[in-house]
């Protein structure tokens, strides 16, 4: 049950994504760039920030990629690199997903936190916990690009559901 929610989960952020960095697409420059508030200021500083957090757990739980040295650094300028290296994050962690069952999930995932301590928490909890961590920031997002007006779909489950005939009307 476990590794259905989370193949779910790993696709849910790969179809939010998507459509994330699409409305992104419409800004200008300088409303990428500008401090709107949020915890991380810009749309490129929190999309930077979710990557770069990805690419830290995604490493923890598959060995491989790059892992940034902290979770400000900005490691794309334009949203068309930021993107990119999205596309191959959301295809990853599908792909580890899919590819562990339920008893490597259920695994300790055993690692140094940035702050040098040893941690052991279950891989199924970690990636559960990668997934509620960019539909945080991603509300940011959303909430600033509502803020400048323009037209942002819900995030939600239901409407991928939906969209995939998971659901039916």
């Amino acid at each position: 049950m476990m590794k259905r929610y989370l193949s779910l989960r790993a696709e849910h952020n790969q179809w939010v994504n998507t459509q994330l960095y699409d409305v992104a697409a419409q800004l200008s420059e300088a409303d990428y760039f500008a401090d709107h508030g949020t915890f991380f200021g810009s749309v490129r500083k929190t999309l930077n920030h979710i990557v770069t957090t990805d690419m830290i757990w995604m490493h923890r739980i598959d060995g491989t990629g790059e892992a940034p040295a902290g979770l400000d650094v900005v490691l794309h300028d334009t949203l068309a690199d930021t993107r990119a290296t999205r596309e191959v994050l959301d295809a990853r962690m599908i792909s580890v997903v899919d590819g562990m069952d339920e008893a490597a999930l259920a695994e300790p995932l055993r690692f140094k936190e940035l702050s040098g301590d040893d941690i052991a928490i279950p891989t199924n909890l970690m990636v559960a916990n990668l997934c509620n961590h960019e539909t945080h920031h991603r509300g940011q997002v959303h909430a600033i690009l509502t803020g400048l007006g323009q037209e942002v779909p819900p995030f939600d489950f239901y409407p991928l559901l939906m969209a995939t005939g998971r659901g039916q009307r």
